[in-house]
């Protein structure tokens, strides 16, 4: 660029910079109302068509604003000149938001007066880039261009298009049929089996005979009945002492009787030993007890009064609860039974719907099949058609090549006019506006020293505070910064009386609890006395009822477990031989 276009741009860029929060007002209003499908990167040239309309368009003139206008898009310029020059635009909502950055007088008189003068001549420059739409006669764009120049090539001969071979159809691939060894059940499952049996035989062996191992832990009675079984079943053996192949399971029941008289013997020791073991409560536990004991009490007092008065005993109640619950218990159980039979028939349901599956997907496979190789037919000759029309369209193209060389040289040649136009007249415009800008430049500089040197003056203030004054702010309660601290100590004697009030309370409450909680071991002393005065007492009688059904209930229970051996063991033979 020469001087003056650079003087221009350099002022132009300036100005757009200093109005940068008057001119958005308008661009953002723009892209609001008029310009939503504009692109946004081109913000700037309306920022810059603006800036030239409202600030530049009196020194550079109409003619020279009309010419840049022209060399931009047709269609874009005349939208943004017609919402940015109107009237009622202009007078209401443009002049109040410039009226917030700056004085409204300042405003009207310097920028929208000037615009309004205006207005009648932009609007003729609007009518014509209108009748220029409408004769859709195309823009120029003032970018500068080389020149290209042909290469001296010979020209190729046309080459023929060979005929298109067709598509092979894709084969797919022969599935391989599922070997039968999946629907078998593995050989390692089975020797897995066997051998969990066998050792299974084994450990029972071994657990029986280290049995006399334990004998300073069992009772001598049960260890003798467990050593005169395994004598008997030895003696049942053959000569030569080979076991029994059943005496695993033989030794397993027995064990199982044993143990279960075992557990009964040791429940009917005694609980004085457990009752009179010492354990330590605490606070908690102690309330807990003795709440629990006077509850009996009540109850016990209770029963006594309904009785006095004429209850009846509920033991036939509960014995009539006893038997609907097992009734309840059987209809449950019938109702699992059929739970899992509906289940298994559900499963069977299952399998033959599976199979209707199978059986449906593969007509529905061969249906697509078919449906696919017609598909591919039509697809082959759609091609074929298809190939034919690009051939045609190749050669309209070829024919069209020669024709738009002629046109890009006459273009080209109107540019450059265009361009060698706008240099010329810009470079006086440039020019001018640097040395405005300059002496600009040069007074705000002064006014900003001045500025700093009246800011850099110091002040001093001096101010004096009297304790016993309030603040004469006009409220209620206010008082001075004396009667405040006087305030702040009655306040804080108060709060220490409070406290030691507090204190005396909460050490009388601890010692009124301490008390209870020596009363409640009292009685819970007496309670477990006399409980276990009436345990021993109860024990007592129950042995001597006992005593006689004893002898006859060992003999039963001695033949009901003999019998249960016997036919374990005929069970598992059978079983063994079959």
């Amino acid at each position: 660029l020469n001087v003056t276009e650079e003087k221009f741009v350099l002022d132009t860029l300036a100005g757009c910079t200093e109005y940068k929060s008057i001119l958005d007002v308008v661009v953002n209003a723009f892209y609001v109302q008029d310009g939503k499908y504009c692109p946004i990167s081109e913000r700037n040239l309306y920022i810059v068509i603006c800036y030239l309309a409202t600030f530049q368009l009196e020194e550079i003139g109409l003619q020279r604003f009309s010419r840049i206008v022209k060399s931009l898009d047709t269609a874009k310029m005349q939208q943004f000149l017609r919402f940015f020059f109107n009237d009622l635009y202009l007078n209401t909502w443009i002049k109040d938001e410039w009226s917030h950055f700056y004085d409204s007088v300042y405003v009207k008189e310097n920028w929208i007066d000037p615009l309004l003068r205006w207005q009648p001549k932009v609007q003729q420059l609007i009518e014509k880039l209108t009748d220029k739409l409408r004769n859709h006669t195309t823009t120029v764009k003032t970018s500068r261009v080389t020149q290209p120049k042909e290469f001296n090539l010979t020209v190729p001969k046309p080459r023929a298009i060979p005929p298109p071979s067709p598509a092979p159809l894709p084969v797919l691939p022969k599935r391989q049929p599922v070997p039968p060894s999946i629907y078998k059940p593995p050989k390692e499952r089975k020797q897995l089996e066997e051998i969990k049996t066998k050792n299974i035989q084994k450990a029972k062996i071994i657990f029986s005979l280290i049995l006399f191992n334990l004998a300073p832990f069992i009772c001598f009675k049960f260890l003798f009945r467990i050593i005169s079984a395994v004598l008997v079943l030895w003696s049942q053996t053959s000569c030569d002492r080979e076991i029994d192949p059943f005496l695993p399971q033989y030794l397993e029941v027995v064990w199982e009787s044993v143990l279960a008289e075992y557990f009964e013997e040791l429940t009917k020791q005694p609980q004085d030993l457990i009752d009179n073991i010492p354990i330590k409560l605490n606070t908690a536990a102690i309330l807990r007890e003795g709440a629990l004991y006077q509850r009996k009490l009540e109850e016990e007092l209770k029963r006594i009064e309904n009785l006095q008065q004429g209850a009846g005993d509920p033991s036939e109640f509960l014995e009539w609860q006893k038997q609907m619950r097992g009734k309840d218990l059987e209809e449950q159980l019938t109702e699992i039974e059929c739970r899992r039979l509906q289940g298994k028939l559900s499963r069977e349901e299952a399998v033959l719907a599976h199979q209707n599956v199978i059986q449906e997907n593969k007509k529905k496979a061969d249906l697509l099949r078919e449906e696919k190789a017609e598909l591919m037919d039509l697809y082959a000759e759609k091609r074929l058609q298809e190939q034919k029309e690009m051939k045609e369209l190749v050669e309209q193209v070829m024919e069209g090549h020669k024709n738009v060389k002629q046109v890009k040289a006459k273009v080209q040649e109107y540019k450059q006019q265009i361009v060698q136009q706008v240099c010329e007249e810009s470079g006086e415009l440039l020019r001018q506006a640097l040395e405005e800008k300059e002496e600009e430049n040069r007074k705000r500089y002064e006014l900003i020293q001045q500025i700093r040197a009246i800011e850099s003056t110091s002040s001093i203030r001096h101010k004096f505070v009297d304790l016993t004054e309030t603040g004469g702010h006009g409220l209620f309660g206010e008082m001075s910064i004396v009667e405040l601290r006087e305030r702040l100590a009655l306040l804080k004697e108060a709060q220490k009386a409070a406290e030691e009030e507090k204190r005396d309370q909460i050490i009388h409450e601890k010692q009124a609890k301490e008390q209870l909680i020596l009363d409640k071991l009292d009685q819970i002393s007496q309670f477990r006395a006399e409980l276990g005065r009436a345990a021993a007492l109860k024990q007592e009688e129950k042995k001597k009822s006992q005593s006689g059904e004893r002898s006859i209930k060992d003999e039963r229970i001695l033949n009901l477990q003999k019998k249960i051996v016997e036919k374990t063991m005929e069970r598992k033979k059978q079983a063994g031989l079959l």
